[in-house]
């Protein structure tokens, strides 16, 4: 590689306080030691309430992201950061926040022409007085109240997820409606809101964004139900296919959707976006990760791996990225 792209101390920010905090850090750790093998000047940082504070005392002025779901992803950290003017990878705060929050994103890909399964959103109820949706209000925006609600007017099997979180956290299939309600009370311990989705029977693949290019993308096949928390972390439980084994003009409609799904929400840096694939060749688009895995076993470097690029050189890339973009 040529020279470094910068000589500003890099802070890798990891850990932090969401459901994910334990991929953060094996991510943080990865991406610390391909920055101390690239030269850069660096500093590891376990985020925590006293961020402000650390950050000043170590002179970070260049943030790299290795932080998963929460107020790692959702834009508050990126709003910090833009408050104290220290530049960061990945996506803005507009971004951030609405690649994280499934209803919004949903929404602003199906503005867009972008394929998502049917769905609807299903909002726990505030304190002993229920919150409810008016009928017509439901109609139009498919926002419903727990428990008074609905059952979806699409078929069987559902997909339940929080409307906030990443790395399948929270995830889970409903086979027959009278288990919809037990799954959404579990779900809920995770955040006010879910979406009840349609099950879309089909192959999975992910797409890799890096700087407004597509990198390429992987097909995954879990040995376990789906690609759930388990399937994703754990070394064996999946394989990996790349490039994906459908026909071509199936990938290149998958992957063009992936940039538009980039560009739509308005993303920078790397990001991965995920998918189902039908079996007659549509792909549906899941979701938009603002800050993907860097762990041995997370699939943007896989992708990058195929495009030719190493660990080291993805990581350049990214900061490279974030100086140009945010300086």
């Amino acid at each position: 590689m040529t020279k470094m792209v910068t000589k500003k101390r890099i802070g890798v920010l990891m850990g932090g306080f969401s459901s994910e905090r334990d991929i953060s850090i094996r991510s943080g750790l990865a991406i610390y030691q391909s920055l101390q093998e690239l030269g850069y000047n660096s500093v590891l940082i376990d985020v925590n309430k006293d961020i402000v504070n650390v950050l000043k005392k170590d002179k970070v002025k260049i943030a790299f992201l290795a932080l998963h779901g929460g107020t790692g992803e959702n834009g508050a950290i990126q709003g910090l950061l833009e408050v104290l003017g220290i530049s960061y990878t990945g996506s803005g705060v507009l971004a951030s926040a609405l690649a994280m929050d499934k209803e919004a994103s949903k929404k602003i890909f199906s503005y867009h022409g972008l394929h998502v399964a049917p769905f609807i959103i299903v909002r726990k109820a505030k304190g002993k007085k229920k919150d409810k949706a008016t009928s017509s209000e439901a109609g139009i925006t498919g926002v419903y109240t727990f428990p008074d609600f609905p059952n979806p007017d699409f078929e069987l099997p559902w997909v339940v997820k929080p409307a906030a979180e990443g790395s399948s956290i929270g995830v889970n299939i409903v086979k027959e409606e009278t288990g919809l309600n037990a799954c959404l009370e579990k779900t809920f311990s995770l955040g006010r809101r879910a979406i009840v989705e349609k099950f879309i029977e089909g192959r999975e693949l992910h797409v890799a964004v890096l700087g407004d290019k597509i990198l390429g993308g992987v097909e995954v096949r879990p040995k376990l139900e789906f690609y759930n928390y388990e399937a994703k972390y754990t070394s064996g439980l999946t394989e990996y296919i790349m490039p994906p084994e459908v026909d071509e003009e199936t990938y290149e409609n998958t992957k063009n959707m992936a940039l538009r799904a980039h560009i739509a929400i308005g993303c920078s840096g790397a990001t991965r976006v995920d998918f189902m694939v039908d079996g007659n060749n549509k792909p549906y688009i899941l979701e938009v990760n603002t800050l993907p895995g860097m762990t041995t076993t997370s699939l943007l470097p896989k992708i990058a791996g195929s495009a030719g690029l190493s660990f080291n050189d993805l990581i350049e890339e990214i900061v490279r990225l974030a100086v140009k973009e945010k300086e």
